[in-house]
């Protein structure tokens, strides 16, 4: 053993053992995780399975049409799901308001945060031993150098999310106000609400896909014999925009009341056409203080120099006439 230790120590430095320690319980880990994680098949479900396969060529085309859940990731199903129900519901609405909507999306979200913290803890363990091996380093380098880019490669997903879901609802916030407008242009020429939801998610797709996507999922839960009201407030909920739950609001009332609709979207459109010219006039007033630091950063310094130059310069010429 204390061979062994000198070697590691010549090698990796003085902490060569510890990193050799470390690498060693992390491949183990590796190694021995889906053993522990793998979810014993239960016999009741492997029964449906077999009774669903497809006994004909009509049932196996049914069956293509339906999206079935992941197999592979079902066997992790206890370590990539949220034991809390509060938190599986949280983390499933970020991502649909993301715009995931895939069955297993809660699983891949988790796998991705997994595999990606081990993947860069690895990256960062390489890069210590083929780097920082030879010179010497403190406890916290060693650690700031091995363990922050596992937290980096854990926290990247996260931020991926949050990120996408901040760009799609500001693409729906700025497409809402001209859908309104081209939804109450069809519904005064006579079509019905779930006609113009369609023909107004047709015509948007081009400018804002992803408000287009929710417009033809509320024609399609229409379509379906859903209830008016619950598919207005799952939309609003969908998108998390606060334009679109007041629309949804505005809806669910005028149905309620019996105020034809026509009115509705005609005072809403409105007010939406005015809030959009207020938040132009918003982001207009903003720009002259966000520009004060650049300006001074990129103009005050070539006008100093400009100005207090050619005095600075004619001193010190001075100073050296007067020297000898």
């Amino acid at each position: 053993m204390q061979g062994i230790n000198d070697m590691l120590v010549d090698a990796l430095g003085p902490m060569g053992p510890l990193m050799a320690v470390g690498m060693l319980g992390v491949l183990m880990v590796l190694l021995t995780l889906p053993m522990f994680l793998a979810k014993r098949e239960d016999p009741l479900e492997k029964l449906k399975k077999e009774q669903k396969k497809p006994r004909s060529g009509f049932e196996s085309k049914e069956r293509l049409r339906t999206k079935q859940r992941n197999d592979k990731l079902e066997k992790y199903a206890s370590f990539l799901e949220p034991k809390s129900e509060e938190e599986m519901a949280g983390i499933k609405l970020k991502l649909l308001q993301a715009g995931y909507r895939d069955r297993d999306a809660v699983r891949y979200f988790h796998f991705a945060q997994f595999a990606l913290g081990i993947l860069f803890l690895v990256l960062g363990v390489a890069y210590f031993v083929t780097f920082k091996s030879g010179a010497e380093a403190t406890t916290q380098q060693t650690i700031m150098y091995i363990l922050g880019p596992g937290a980096a490669g854990y926290l990247l997903p996260r931020y991926w999310v949050t990120k996408r879901q901040g760009a799609r609802q500001e693409e729906i916030t700025n497409g809402f106000p001209d859908a309104l407008d081209m939804m109450l242009v069809c519904v005064e020429a006579g079509q019905s609400l779930d006609q113009a939801i369609i023909r107004v998610a047709r015509e948007i797709r081009a400018s804002f896909p992803a408000l287009a996507d929710e417009f033809e999922i509320v024609a399609l839960e229409m379509k379906a014999g859903k209830d008016k009201a619950t598919v207005f407030n799952d939309l609003a909920e969908r998108c998390g925009v606060q334009d679109v739950s007041s629309f949804t609001t505005v809806l669910v009332q005028s149905q309620a009341f019996g105020t034809p609709i026509s009115d509705a979207l005609r005072v809403f459109a409105s007010e939406m056409r005015d809030k959009r010219v207020m938040r132009a006039e918003e982001a207009a007033n903003k720009l002259p203080t966000k520009m004060t630091l650049a300006t001074m950063m990129l103009t005050v310094p070539p006008l100093l120099i400009i100005l207090v130059g050619p005095s600075v310069h004619g001193i010190t010429q001075l100073g050296n006439m007067a020297g000898p």
